[in-house]
């Protein structure tokens, strides 16, 4: 996968992700405002393929999964932080949004190119001939990556033990 670089800071909190005040609208109007606090052109630039990198504690706060779901209806492909916050962190996976940790933030410049193997958590910097390997995600979370997050892969488990 490759996009470009969004670059944030430390403790982005979900409710900079999913604004509280547009939590009845659809998904795709909560996406709409997706990080606006921090960067009022995210949502309306941000394009599918980009990869947000960030300090540590993302995702910090309320447990609310849409956080995790807008960035995702925006096209982002992966997430990679200094550390996450443990309630995002799975949140995101279970929606089949990958999140890696990696000290990238302090190598990476906004709007950069990149290209993410979510398989081996490599990310490639072709601008600057550079990999920064990230954690990679365990077999069984790549799994869920692979099936579209946690539902879809629960389904495929329950299709292939009713055939047996």
């Amino acid at each position: 996968m490759s996009g470009r670089v969004w670059l944030f800071g430390d403790n982005i909190d979900t409710d900079v992700l999913a604004p509280g005040q547009y939590m009845r609208g659809s998904i795709e109007e909560l996406a709409a405002h997706c990080l606006e606090a921090v960067d009022p052109d995210f949502a309306a630039n941000v394009s599918d393929g980009d990869v947000v990198i960030a300090g540590k504690n993302f995702g910090v706060g309320s447990s609310r999964e849409q956080a995790a779901q807008a960035l995702k209806v925006l096209g982002v492909r992966a997430v990679i932080a200094r550390s996450f916050a443990g309630i995002f962190y799975r949140n995101a996976i279970n929606l089949g949004l990958p999140a890696f940790t990696s000290d990238a933030a302090d190598m990476v410049k906004p709007g950069e190119q990149v290209k993410i193997d979510i398989e081996t958590g490599a990310l490639d910097l072709p601008d600057q001939r550079a990999t920064v390997q990230c954690e990679p995600l365990p077999d069984f979370l790549l799994a869920m990556i692979r099936d579209g997050g946690l539902v879809p892969h629960l389904a495929r488990r329950f299709e292939r033990e009713q055939a047996r």
